[in-house]
This record gives structure tokens, C-alpha cells and sequence, in this order.
């Protein structure tokens, strides 16, 4: 048996969250399982000892099911890493762009190229994943038939690449978490942290507002807040989000204390350090500064 570290991936041999493990850590075997839930399970039971897993994507948006799994995990983030999304449109050996009718993908890729389904008049199939439409247009044989997947995916499975990049939008980007079930929190050293926790604030007026105002008053930066409905429950919202910041610094555990004093539940998934890519993305001090001063 091999003793080589394990993390694990949602998808097929070949798939983006493939290519982010090698990217992130190379000296690991990647595993795929077939659902999120799999992936969960495999780094809870030891299994694995990480996971990488997309949590949002600069296009498509949030991947909702991860919102759901992670407050009944014992899991924690450990880190991220922003991943540049580029699908390539691939079809059987000898195939040319204009043989094809149809397209498959996971639905996201299929969401990012939207454009490009359009202006070739293809048929959008949704597929399970990336890398696992890949090898059904092997496995089909029908050249009519191609798949956006990303370029690994067609080394693996022996495709042509009929054109490349076809997203519709060159920032497209998705942010992958890495899970673990050790608790390791990022030490303060004064290098950027992002904080990522679950909250639920009390069902009474204004309770959001006045929770979330000491983050404003602590001067804290939250770069994301989402909503989403507690087990089918319309009255009961959970929130997802992410700050800047250390729980040690005085000012974000002030902010946070706030925070839980208005809240029934407030749970911190993980303390970790921030990825250079997102100075990449900060907005430019000039756009900020021709803000309209309030009150004025």
C-alpha cells in the first residue's frame, strides 16, 4: 500500500480540481470521488488528509453545496488558491469544429460558455462534470458530440482540441478551499489572514444590521457575505463570510464579539492565509477614492 499523502477532488481524472491539486500540491496522489459528499467523507474518515474543493466561481457564482455540507462537517479551511479557469472545446480524433451539434459539460462550464454554445449554434448537454464529459465523447464514439473540459482532460482521454479558451470572460477564475480535519489555524504574524465563518443571527428586528456594524466600527474588511436557508426553514438564514483578519487582533475579535452577541449561532471554519492572488483583484485605490463621501 502506498504511503503517499492523499487529497481528494469532486470529478473525474483530468477535471479543473484535478489540475488545482497537482497545482497546490504536487508530492500528493489526487484522488476523484464521484460527489462533494464523498470528498467529505473520505478526509472525516482518514481517507484522505486533504480535500480541495471550488466554493465560488467569478462567473458562475457560489457552488451551493458546499454551503449546506461544511456547517455539518467537522471539517476546517486550511488555505486557498484562486484558479484561472480556461475550458478547451474537445471532440473524438479527427473531428473539426464544424462536424459538431451538440456540447457537453458539467453545468458551470457549460454556464461560462455560453457565448461560444451560442455564436455555433451547439446544443448544451449537462453533464456531471468536466473531465467526465471528456471521456463519455471517447466512450460515445459520435463526432458530432464534443466536450469543454479543461486541456488535461484531453492528454488523459486521447481528444482532439478543436478551440481553445472558450469562456466567456478572460477573469474567469474560481476559488477553491482546502479542507482538513485537523484544526490548524494560521499563526498571527501580521501577514494578510483571511477568517471564514457560519453565522445565524436572532429572528429579531434589525439584528443583522446591528451584528454586522461592529465590523464597520472595528474597521474590519469583509470581502464576503451570503445568504442561505437553513434546512428548508424560509424564516431561518444562515450566513457565510469571509474578513480580513485575524481573530487575535484586537479589532476583529471586538467585530466578532459584536457579531455573536446578536447571533444564536456563530461558528469560525478556519483561519488561513490569504493567497497572493487576491492582490490581483483588490480594487485600485483610485476607484475607491471617487466614492462619493457619505453625508455629502
Amino acid at each position: 500500500m502506498s504511503d503517499q499523502r492523499k487529497v481528494v477532488f469532486q470529478g473525474e481524472v483530468g477535471a479543473n480540481s484535478h489540475m488545482a491539486c497537482n497545482a497546490v500540491y504536487p508530492e500528493y496522489q489526487a484522488i476523484p470521488c464521484a460527489t462533494f459528499e464523498d470528498c467529505f467523507h473520505a478526509i472525516e474518515t482518514g481517507e484522505a488528509e486533504l480535500g480541495m474543493i471550488p466554493i465560488e466561481n467569478s462567473v458562475a457564482g457560489r457552488v451551493a453545496d458546499i454551503h449546506h455540507l461544511l456547517p455539518r462537517s467537522n471539517l476546517h479551511i486550511i488555505g486557498e488558491y484562486f484558479m484561472p479557469i480556461r475550458f478547451q472545446l474537445m471532440g473524438i480524433k479527427g473531428t473539426k469544429l464544424e462536424e459538431l451539434k451538440s456540447v457537453q459539460s458539467h453545468i458551470m462550464g457549460l454556464g461560462q460558455c455560453r457565448n461560444f454554445i451560442r455564436d455555433h449554434n451547439l446544443k448544451p448537454i449537462i453533464g456531471a462534470d468536466t473531465a467526465g464529459s471528456a471521456r463519455q465523447v471517447v466512450e460515445g464514439g459520435d463526432k458530432t458530440i464534443g466536450a469543454f473540459a479543461p486541456e488535461l482532460a484531453a492528454d488523459v482521454y486521447g481528444l482532439d482540441i478543436l478551440a481553445r479558451d472558450c469562456e466567456d470572460a478572460a477573469h474567469n477564475t474560481t476559488r477553491f478551499v482546502i479542507l482538513s480535519r485537523e484544526k490548524k489555524q494560521t499563526a498571527n504574524t501580521g501577514q494578510p489572514i483571511i477568517t471564514t465563518f457560519i453565522f445565524r443571527v436572532r429572528n429579531v428586528s434589525a439584528s443583522l444590521y446591528k451584528g454586522l456594524g461592529g465590523f464597520a466600527t472595528n474597521n474590519v474588511n469583509m470581502t464576503k457575505l451570503e445568504s442561505y436557508q437553513l434546512e428548508g426553514q424560509f424564516f431561518a438564514s444562515m450566513f457565510y463570510a469571509d474578513i480580513e483578519g485575524h481573530p487575535e487582533e484586537p479589532n476583529v475579535a471586538l467585530a466578532l464579539e459584536e457579531l455573536a452577541f446578536y447571533s444564536t449561532e456563530l461558528n469560525i471554519l478556519g483561519v488561513y492565509n490569504a493567497s497572493p492572488f487576491r492582490e490581483k483583484i483588490r480594487e485600485p485605490e483610485a476607484n475607491r477614492a471617487l466614492r462619493p463621501t457619505p453625508g455629502k
